[in-house]
């Protein structure tokens, strides 16, 4: 898996098998690599329009397929295991825009908007370079079937974190941040909150030279901006109702920068303490929303590591146990990657994966396509 954040590849080796009618899965190995900055800068040009664009997305697909081969090959070795003993890899490649449901409707012949989601990848090579079967395209199946093709991770945390009788709720803050909701009765509601690690990645970037605010200690170090925060909460997006989904083609340093204008003589660091609040805030109002019967907040993914964020989420939910995934048996850098190992494994076998109450699609459907070895 390698995400919105942009910071490099997770890769997991599972074992996933069926004990007395119930699915287990386990993670035996996690690998990661980190992006090089030229390459994280040529995909990151490639979320916004350029000139180019089908020859670098072509070359830049080839490469992830590459680091991806590489990161399966070093799961292998780890585990001492011979590619034979792998049913398949799960690739769900670098999403460099995401516009479900926009542009080509046609209501004379009833044809409703399909519009795109686009992740870079070249499963082919992949299975050429790796040996073993490739699953990937997971989220285009979703869209002609009316749906956002986002999130798709909902269904695995009501696999691997869902409890009978409880409410459970599990916020994945990547590059953007997504809500799953498990509801005491089973049902399952998820959408993308809005802006993760992304805007604030960005800004220390920018500003520190460093990739990321480790811990969340730059931010801790500012004060927040009531009126920018202000400003940062109006966007709409955040008030739609579900199911929706986003990612950099609306939450991205362009948007970012209209909002600063009124703030060009703030302080980095009360900027970067801003936009961490932003994206609490974002969380704890959608949690609020969706999920206040959940005694527990399950936080993964990159965010989960940003300690000052989490304090702000605990802050802004009192009376909730705000908790990383590693408390529930999976540390919050394997979750998205373990997400598209299962969701391979559901295509292998077949199995409908997506979830229409999450992404508004016209029903569940067989996710990925399979490219044999």
């Amino acid at each position: 898996m390698s995400g919105t954040s942009l910071d490099g590849i997770d890769g997991v080796l599972v074992r996933i098998q069926h004990v007395h009618s119930s699915l287990q899965l386990q993670v035996e190995q996690h690998a990661f690599a980190p992006f090089d900055e030229m390459f994280r800068q040529e995909l990151l040009a490639l979320n916004t329009p350029g000139d180019n664009e089908l020859h670098k997305a072509a070359l830049a697909g080839n490469q992830l397929a590459r680091l991806y081969a590489q990161i399966c090959g070093r799961l292998l070795r780890q585990a001492e295991r011979p590619t034979s003993t792998v049913a398949a890899i799960g690739a769900h490649g670098q999403t460099v825009r995401h516009r479900p449901l926009e542009f080509d409707a046609d209501p004379l012949l009833g044809h409703p908007a399909v519009g795109y989601t686009l992740q870079l990848n070249n499963p082919a090579l992949l299975a050429e370079l790796s040996g073993i079967d490739v699953v990937a395209d997971f989220r285009t199946r979703d869209l002609a079937a009316g749906g956002q093709g986002a999130p798709l991770v909902p269904a695995f945390h009501q696999e691997v974190f869902g409890a009978a009788g409880q409410t459970v709720a599990a916020l994945n803050i990547g590059g953007i941040s997504n809500l799953s909701v498990i509801q005491a009765d089973g049902a399952v509601t998820g959408f993308d909150c809005g802006p993760g690690n992304a805007l604030m990645d960005f800004w220390c970037q920018q500003h520190t030279g460093q990739s990321f605010d480790r811990g969340g200690q730059w931010a801790a170090s500012g004060q927040v901006i009531p009126a920018l925060l202000s400003g940062l909460l109006a966007e709409p997006y955040l008030q739609a109702p579900a199911p929706k989904s986003t990612g950099r083609d609306l939450f991205n340093p362009t948007w970012l920068a209209t909002h600063l204008g009124p703030h060009s003589d703030a302080a980095a660091a009360d900027v970067q303490a801003t936009l961490c609040d932003y994206t609490a805030q974002v969380c704890a109002q959608d949690f609020m929303r969706y999920a206040a019967q959940a005694a527990e907040l399950i936080v993964c993914g990159g965010g989960a590591l940003n300690l000052f964020l989490m304090q702000r989420l605990a802050a802004l939910l009192p009376g909730v146990r705000v908790s990383s995934s590693e408390a529930h048996g999976l540390p919050p850098l394997q979750v998205e990657a373990a997400a598209f190992a299962w969701l391979a494994y559901k295509a292998v076998h077949r199995e409908t994966a997506s979830l229409k109450s999450v992404t508004g699609a016209q029903g569940a459907r067989v996710l990925g396509a399979i490219y044999p070895r």
